[in-house]
């Protein structure tokens, strides 16, 4: 059985991650700070799935929990941790939460990546990251969230670079609206806000980008997607903006 480390995997679509790895056959390393949905889901989904409960941002509790874990290594990583703070333009965000989001979404992702890349290598696997459309396309309020992502989509491609020749596949998954807690997160548990943004819009859900990412880990060895960008069909690119007699 091949194993996967799906990081952020106690919610939204890291969880729609895990749940359909292991339907397709695979045991799950799954990460995230929630010890008691973790363990909600172990006793779910049995002993295919394996908790790993630590602050991904945390290196020396990521190396203890990883060299505690019943696993032999990975065949697959899943760098799906990641979050949105804020929605102000620039000049009025909030320094502290700018530095959350790097530290989470590029410095926490580089670091298991490169933990793990000598076992990948080793046993030819694969890597899987979260991107967005927010790394291709700028919105107001996007600033650094936006930079982050733009940071895992060049960080994958100069992966996939350095490690031709290995047989180690790299994708960037770019997901536009997705329907899960990452709004919430983003305006501070604002219930209005995430229903304003997602009603009527028909997005797309953590089990459509799940289902990419095991159509990706379940691929032929010699086949490599570098890059998806998918959005739900009601939502389109953003329009230039015009600021007139300024």
């Amino acid at each position: 059985m091949k194993t996967a480390l799906v990081t952020g995997a106690s919610a939204g679509i890291g969880e729609a991650c895990a749940r359909r790895l292991i339907a397709t056959g695979w045991r799950v390393v799954g990460t995230g700070r929630n010890a008691a949905r973790l363990e909600e889901l172990a006793l779910e989904l049995g002993e295919a799935f394996v908790p790993a409960v630590f602050d991904i941002r945390d290196e020396a509790a990521r190396d203890a929990a990883l060299a505690a874990l019943p696993v032999n290594g990975f065949d697959l990583l899943v760098n799906n941790a990641g979050l949105a703070l804020g929605t102000g333009p620039a000049q009025a965000c909030d320094l502290d939460q700018w530095k959350t989001m790097i530290d989470t979404n590029v410095t926490a992702l580089v670091s298991i990546t490169h933990k793990l890349l000598p076992g990948l290598i080793e046993r030819r696997g694969a890597v899987i990251n979260l991107s967005s459309v927010a790394a291709i396309y700028p919105y107001t309020g996007g600033n650094v969230y936006g930079g982050t992502k733009a940071f895992v989509r060049q960080f994958s491609l100069g992966l996939r670079s350095d490690l031709a020749g290995t047989g180690v596949r790299v994708t960037s998954i770019e997901p536009g609206m997705v329907e899960t807690g990452f709004t919430m997160v983003r305006n501070g548990g604002d219930r209005a806000a995430h229903d304003a943004l997602y009603g009527g819009a028909d997005p797309l859900t953590g089990d459509d980008i799940a289902e990419s990412v095991a159509w990706i880990a379940n691929l032929p060895p010699h086949y490599n997607i570098n890059t998806i960008e998918m959005m739900p069909v009601s939502q389109s690119f953003a329009g230039f903006q015009v600021a007139r007699n300024s």
